[in-house]
């Protein structure tokens, strides 16, 4: 039977595969560097938007955010209430000064505004964040077919990590974002489809109708969502909700992942209709998650089933171990492979993209992109493989966390080049930037250490600001006179 069931789980796999490789040779003919990082400038919005769901979501949220219903109830739809005003200030603030100066990479506004060593400061900010994020979501989609399915075979985690980024790897190869544009919306309805009917499964288990789930959910004590009486708490209403904003205005209106699809769209106007559109989807998306979790704390109860120490584990200790039915094992493996293929195949684009604009200079160079393409599907699995040493129990926690850090800067240089026209001192632009997060870092453990304070998601806030401040007290430096003799002035 488990061999049965390994075999249905690979078998799904290689099908879904074989799909995306067809999409990627329909898509990636007549294919150039305009191509793998432009899309020609002509993808329509709709397709963006839905394809945007799911690369935002990833395999992560489909295993984190059910469980961590055990531990914080459903408060994270605090933080999923403040992304919608994050999109809206993304569409409204961000999209016109990208689209304004036509980018192709987004950093190339600090280049205008602050100056070389800014700009790449902020390019090499965003390579660090997103390969270690990105790693982290992939990770988790490994680790679970690892353990559920390849470990019966004998097969090494390594060789699995290698095996899954070789295929994104190639069907990303040449036709780049305009590929991924239509994987993504192929990806997503695999995800959306596979989630629905685990719900559905997970209710008729319960013995319920979906109309009595919905009151049990409702009314199960784990459906709390605000949480206003304890200032001191993470899940502190106006900490998740103000964080939940300024996450999305890094996460994506700073990331060069996520906008470059957006950046396809053949006009303003339409790249603000899809921004909208995917922002708004978020809050039903992820409440049909947490639901989810709630749900399976009952059917865990009904069954006499102690729930996992690790919150990632609730989902797969039902869904990948045929407790639900076979079927429901291949729905659950064809959500997490759509939802990390989704995110990763993008974030290898736009690393590739990034790493030969905004570092080498080179936009032109078909050549140099291919090997810089490969380069970064090698670093990835390096990162994916490193982070099988981190121990939390909550995935998508770590990558917020991770993100506070390592975005925080992105957001203190965007903030000072859009906001202000102070002269900036260029050449402390790096020091600045890698200041500021040990700082937070140092002020997180004295907290922890000497108060009753806890910082949560709001020490990219903090981190930001640092760097505004940092940027704004080290004023730029006047160029030295130059005398009649050709000497400068000491």
């Amino acid at each position: 039977m488990r061999d049965t069931q390994s075999l249905s789980i690979l078998l799904t796999v290689a099908g879904y595969f074989v799909l995306l490789l067809v999409v990627s040779r329909l898509t990636a003919r007549r294919h150039d560097n305009d191509t793998f990082f432009r899309g020609n400038r002509q993808s329509p919005w709709y397709m963006v938007a839905f394809g945007m769901v799911g690369a935002s979501i990833s395999g992560v949220t489909f295993v984190s955010v059910p469980g961590m219903v055990p531990v914080i109830g459903m408060t994270y739809m605090q933080t999923c209430l403040g992304f919608i005003l994050g999109y809206i200030a993304v569409a409204f603030i961000l999209l016109p000064a990208y689209y304004s100066r036509r980018l192709t990479t987004i950093y190339s506004i600090l280049h205008e505004r602050l100056g070389l060593h800014s700009y790449r400061t902020g390019a090499s900010f965003f390579i660090l964040s997103k390969m270690t994020g990105a790693a982290a979501r992939f990770y988790v989609v490994c680790f679970i077919l690892q353990r559920f399915v390849l470990d019966s075979f004998g097969v090494p985690f390594p060789v699995t990590v290698v095996l899954m980024v070789l295929l994104i790897w190639l069907y990303t190869r040449q036709g780049g974002i305009r590929t991924l544009v239509w994987t993504d919306t192929l990806q997503t309805f695999c995800m959306f489809a596979a989630l629905i009917l685990i719900l559905l499964s997970v209710i008729r288990q319960l013995g319920m109708e979906p109309g009595e789930a919905v009151r049990a959910v409702a009314t199960d004590s784990r459906s709390r969502i605000f949480v206003f009486d304890d200032p001191m708490s993470r899940q502190y209403f106006w900490k998740q909700f103000l964080s939940g904003i300024f996450i999305v205005i890094v996460m994506t209106g700073l990331d060069q992942d996520m906008m470059q699809k957006n950046l396809t769209c053949k006009s303003l106007r339409e790249a603000q209709k899809d921004m909208c559109s995917y922002g708004l989807a978020f809050v039903p998306a992820n409440l049909l998650f947490l639901a989810l979790g709630v749900l399976l704390c009952m059917l865990s109860a009904q069954q006499g089933r102690a729930l996992p120490a690790a919150g990632d584990d609730l989902l797969p200790m039902f869904a990948a171990t045929g407790s639900l039915g076979q079927g429901v094992v291949v729905l659950f493996t064809l959500g997490i492979v759509a939802a990390a293929f989704s995110s990763a195949d993008s974030a290898l684009t736009a690393l590739t993209t990034s790493f030969c604009i905004d570092l080498l200079r080179r936009p032109d160079d078909e050549r140099l992109r291919r090997r810089v393409h490969v380069s970064m599907a090698v670093v990835f699995v390096g990162f994916v493989l490193l982070f099988r040493v981190v121990n939390s129990p909550s995935v998508i926690d770590a990558i917020y966390v991770m993100c506070s850090y390592t975005y925080g800067p992105l957001l203190g240089l965007f903030a000072f080049s859009l906001l202000t026209r102070r002269p900036v001192n260029d050449h402390a632009a790096p020091y600045i930037a890698v200041a500021s997060p040990l700082i937070c870092f140092a002020a997180d453990l004295w907290t922890k250490t000497y108060t009753d304070y806890h910082f949560g998601y709001e020490l990219l806030m903090l981190n930001g600001i640092l760097t505004f401040l940092g940027l704004w007290v080290m004023p730029k430096k006047k160029p030295k006179k130059i005398d009649e003799d050709g000497s400068r002035e000491p």
